[in-house]
């Protein structure tokens, strides 16, 4: 049972309440957690508020849960009241009420709704029970059945008569809520990939934090052939390349993560990405968490990070200087491998540094990670379709180089055989030295909460198959893809979608040029990406500020709950279908060179969100404007939005938007 301490109410009213706040004590130290006089007496306060609500309710029937563990949030709601009409989660506070204690309560109940399988047939009623003020109903009426309702506000001895408005405002439930049956029921919450590294590091498995759903076995059972591979490689001595592929959102980086920080973890292991943003975000978040939890101080905290999440062109140069030396890990997962550099980029390196390898990134890696005796396991992660950028060697030279060397075997799903771009196989037909096993393919999309169709809809829509994003669209009536016309619109869709502790934030495609003269032109600046993911608002820094855009390098192998998507001129629908370009002086240019790579920017960027995906396609300039702009085409921006609501895609309604919670409720307060 998640709850540390539940009974019915007539039990709360009946137990002395001194041998209530022992028993919290009792489960608090169970849990590892250091108990402090002020928790006593916080308890106390609580239960004496609770007692004098249920006994003036007449709920001797409800159920009391007391400090129920959300795991997602790592936090837990103060107090459940399940009454015969409405989950309340109450969250006590002894000062006045704040805008950061009304969003923590309110992601409380969300966090339910969400992943609480006994939350989701019932009213939630966020409470923040604050300071020693009064009560007022809400000015504005009550939207319901709205699910949760906004957080309402009440002083302690208060609390009785916001009971009993809320019981009286309620319809009756058709479904009662069984207490018993709640309690037990599952609670599977689906983590950022913050979120999960950060509990992961602390030594959380990954079946702790697997889906809200039912098939949330996908992910274990892929976490588990991981281990399964890794022990056979260790057992026999042998040198392995575990690929494990997967839609976007399923959980690749998640399983890659759970094979280094996870608690089967071995000594000597290591992520490597040659995603810059993702280890800067990764790294700070992990420090943070590794100080808040006084396991260490900062500069232990960042050494440790800087050990376990590295850069992989870094690693492969480094370790490429000296062919003696011996790479300290045995395990590294290679994140994104398709988008290991072939041999040409190897060569070249980037416009800022030029590169000292002289091979493929995936024959470094391999002729790196063998030097040592013994075993050793490359855990290479697949994202299909996420090809962004030229240089990428594909799947097929991880391929060609594991059958050059006959110390290497290697292990996959059927999908790395399949892909209909040879740059993308593996190989051709089953060789000798590749174990297929169906179990390293990820193919349910995780990162969205409530609703597994948007992968597949994103898919037909950018390979222009209209009549099927329709019928997606129409069988999953929450697709979470929205369309606005207008920019303003867009940031106060975001803001209303974002409840709680909701993150939003803006993304665009670097090739998206024209943004500039549209108002949106405002990139996140490289060494501030950490703080744009992990900053919150009133930091201007922050994403959810909505002042600059994420763009696909920013935000790969990343995620937001809310995301607002600027789509820009360099993806162009007309009657042959897509058209990709590349801005060069002051004209657009067809880029049919790089037009899977841009029509894959869409696909990561249309597939960053966890909840509400809102569309903004500028106006334009209109041909009859006598200072027509020719670079931006409203005739071209018209097309676009036209086929997105084609597709699906629901228009932003100002009218049916949540509406963000007021600071506070006026006239709320009698007391100080």
């Amino acid at each position: 049972m998640r709850a540390w301490f539940a009974c019915s109410g007539a039990e709360l009213l009946a137990r002395d309440p001194a041998d209530t706040v022992r028993r919290l004590a009792s489960a608090q130290q169970a849990r590892g957690f250091s108990g402090t006089p002020d928790q006593e007496m916080a308890w106390q306060a609580q239960l004496r508020a609770l007692q004098a609500a249920v006994a003036a309710c007449g709920g001797a029937a409800w159920t009391v849960a007391l400090e129920f563990d959300l795991l997602r949030l790592e936090k837990r709601i103060d107090a459940v009241l399940l009454t015969d009409r409405a989950i309340l989660c109450l969250e006590f506070k002894t000062a006045a009420p704040t805008n950061a204690a009304l969003a923590e309560a309110e992601d409380y109940a969300l966090d339910l709704r969400d992943f609480h399988a006994g939350s989701r047939d019932h009213a939630i009623v966020p409470v923040l029970v604050a300071g020693t003020g009064g009560w007022a109903p809400p000015v504005q009426p009550w939207l319901l059945p709205k699910h949760p309702t906004d957080p309402l506000v009440c002083g302690a001895e208060a609390l009785a008569g916001l009971i009993r408005w809320v019981q009286a405002t309620l319809p009756a439930s058709a479904l009662p809520i069984d207490g018993a049956a709640w309690l037990e029921a599952p609670y599977r919450p689906v983590p950022t990939i913050v979120e999960a590294a950060t509990m992961l590091y602390a030594r959380n498995g990954v079946a702790e934090i697997a889906a809200a759903r039912a098939d949330a076995a996908n992910l274990t059972r892929t976490a588990r052939a991981i281990a399964r591979h890794i022990e056979a490689a260790r057992a026999a001595a042998a040198r392995t390349v575990i690929f494990v592929t997967g839609i976007p959102g399923a959980g690749k980086t998640l399983c890659g993560l759970n094979a280094v920080f996870g608690p089967a973890r071995v000594d000597g292991a290591a992520f490597l990405t040659g995603n810059a943003p993702l280890v800067a975000v990764l790294r700070a978040a992990l420090a943070r968490d590794a100080v808040a939890r006084g396991e260490c101080d900062r500069a232990e905290a960042e050494r440790r990070t800087q050990a376990a999440l590295q850069n992989v062109h870094r690693f492969l140069e480094d370790c490429a200087i000296d062919p003696a030396r011996l790479p300290p890990e045995r395990l590294i997962v290679f994140d994104e491998a398709q988008r290991a550099w072939d041999q040409a980029k190897s060569l070249t390196g980037t416009q800022n540094k030029r590169s000292r390898l002289t091979m493929s990134e995936p024959a470094h890696t391999l002729e790196i990670m063998g030097r040592r005796a013994g075993w050793s396991v490359v855990v290479a992660l697949i994202g299909n379709g996420q090809e962004i950028n030229t240089g990428e060697a594909g799947l097929a030279e991880w391929g060609r180089v594991v059958a050059a060397n006959s110390r290497w075997r290697a292990a996959a799903a059927p999908r790395a055989l399949a892909a209909t771009d040879p740059v993308q196989r593996l190989a051709e037909g089953t060789p000798a030295w590749l174990e297929i096993d169906a179990d390293l393919d990820l193919v349910v999309p995780m990162r969205s909460v409530r609703e597994t169709a948007g992968a597949a809809w994103v898919n037909a829509l950018l390979d222009g198959e209209t009549a099927e994003a329709r019928r997606i669209a129409e069988a999953a009536p929450a697709l979470p893809y929205l369309v606005t016309r207008d920019l303003a619109a867009l940031r106060a869709g975001l803001r209303g979608f974002a409840r709680g502790q909701r993150r939003a934030g803006l993304v665009r495609a670097a090739g998206a040029r024209r943004l500039r003269a549209e108002g949106l032109g405002a990139e996140v600046p490289t060494k501030e990406v950490p703080d744009w993911f992990l900053r919150r608002w009133p930091d201007i820094r922050a994403s959810d500020a909505l002042e600059t855009a994420a763009t696909e390098y920013a935000c790969q192998g990343l995620e937001l709950d809310v995301v607002g998507l600027a789509w820009g001129g360099d993806f162009v629908r007309g009657r042959a279908g897509w058209s990709a370009r590349g801005f060069v002086g002051d004209k657009w240019q067809i880029a049919a060179k790089d037009a899977d790579f841009i029509r894959n920017t869409y696909r990561v960027l249309l597939t960053r969100a966890r909840y509400e995906t809102v569309i903004w396609v500028p106006r334009g300039s209109p041909a009859e404007d006598p200072f027509h702009d020719r670079t931006r085409s409203a005739a071209e921006m018209d097309a676009i939005a036209d086929y997105l609501l084609a597709c699906g895609a629901r228009p932003l309604d100002a009218a049916a938007l949540p509406r963000p919670a007021p600071p506070a409720q006026a006239g709320l307060f009698a007391g100080p």
